[in-house]
């Protein structure tokens, strides 16, 4: 099988990449590397049946690619301190890079396509949890709006080019995930704390760490995002990937703190403008149509994530 990722530099997409390459489908990965690491598929370039292609899809000349059996669109800064660095570029690879990746598929009629969503589709949610049909509470005009909105017109324009040319689309809306590949300075909460407890340096709650967070390990995520990608008689399906084990992030922060060992105080600080204060999946249809469901425990995949932070800083 023929398999396009975009975004396959970062972190979720070079788990991906290594995944279908386990499977030994050919794999062409197109990253501008703004977010996505070259670190990451370094190991993975060099084998058989890998191409790495480093441009930006907005720009990127798809005539100079045949078709695909099956696209992983991932491209797109995904943290808040990423978007927030990079908003017009996120706004441009979320509308102008997912159209022109659709309209390659159309003109030469490659037939599944899978975006790669998220639950910031749903905003401060006022439904928990948070099921697919939910229509979500977004600020489209503030300072997360330039990822939230753009990912809500990435799933507009994919179900449009799936009504209007019959392209087999699928929307995995992705919760929280963590995982080796992280990068340090992401701003994401796994990530803050892991680095703030090894460097020795205070651990940063916004807020006062009552919002929550489901937190799914990595390679649970790409395991799921392959099997809504590669089934059959899925086309048209939005499914809510992510682990419904919800914890508080002082919850979080203290276990990351023990694991860890580290002496770092936790201190508070005020929460960012329209921060989701609850995000918890509801994967019954993850189940119900994927037979998926998270299987590495919290505590676990943080033990794994803290080995990687400590081997990389």
């Amino acid at each position: 099988m023929k398999v396009l990722i975009t975004g396959g530099a970062g972190f979720i997409g070079s788990h991906l990449a290594k995944h279908c390459l386990l499977h030994d489908h050919e794999v062409t990965i197109i990253d501008n590397l703004i977010t996505g690491n070259h670190r990451n598929i370094e190991p993975l370039i060099s084998k058989p049946g890998c191409t790495f292609l480093e441009a930006d899809i907005v720009s990127f000349d798809f005539n100079t690619l045949d078709s695909f059996d099956v696209v992983f669109h991932l491209a797109s800064p995904a943290s808040p301190v990423q978007y927030s660095k990079y908003p017009l570029q996120t706004l441009r690879t979320n509308a102008e890079g997912t159209h022109r990746v659709l309209e390659f598929m159309r003109r030469t009629n490659s037939p599944r396509f899978l975006l790669a969503s998220t639950s910031e589709v749903y905003g401060d949610p006022k439904e928990h949890p948070q099921k697919e049909e939910y229509w979500g509470n977004v600020n489209s005009f503030g300072p997360r709006s330039c990822y939230d909105e753009a990912k809500r017109y990435a799933e507009a324009i994919t179900y449009t080019y799936g009504t209007t040319y019959g392209i087999d689309v699928r929307v995995a809306r992705i919760f929280n995930t963590y995982g080796p590949a992280m990068e340090p300075d992401d701003g994401r909460v796994v990530s803050n704390f892991i680095t703030q407890c090894i460097s020795g340096k205070d651990i940063t709650v916004f807020g006062n760490g009552s919002q929550t967070r489901s937190l799914c390990y990595v390679s649970d995520m790409v395991h799921g995002l392959y099997e809504l990608a590669t089934r059959d008689g899925l086309g048209m399906e939005v499914i809510n990937l992510g682990n419904p084990n919800e914890k508080t992030v002082l919850e979080i922060a203290k276990i990351i703190k023990t694991i860890t060992g580290s002496d770092s105080e936790i201190v508070y600080k005020p929460i960012g403008k329209d921060d989701p204060q609850r995000r918890r999946p509801d994967i019954t249809k993850a189940r119900l149509l994927l037979g998926w469901e998270p299987a590495v425990e919290l505590e676990a995949g943080l033990v794994y994530t803290v080995e990687y932070f400590r081997n990389l800083l």
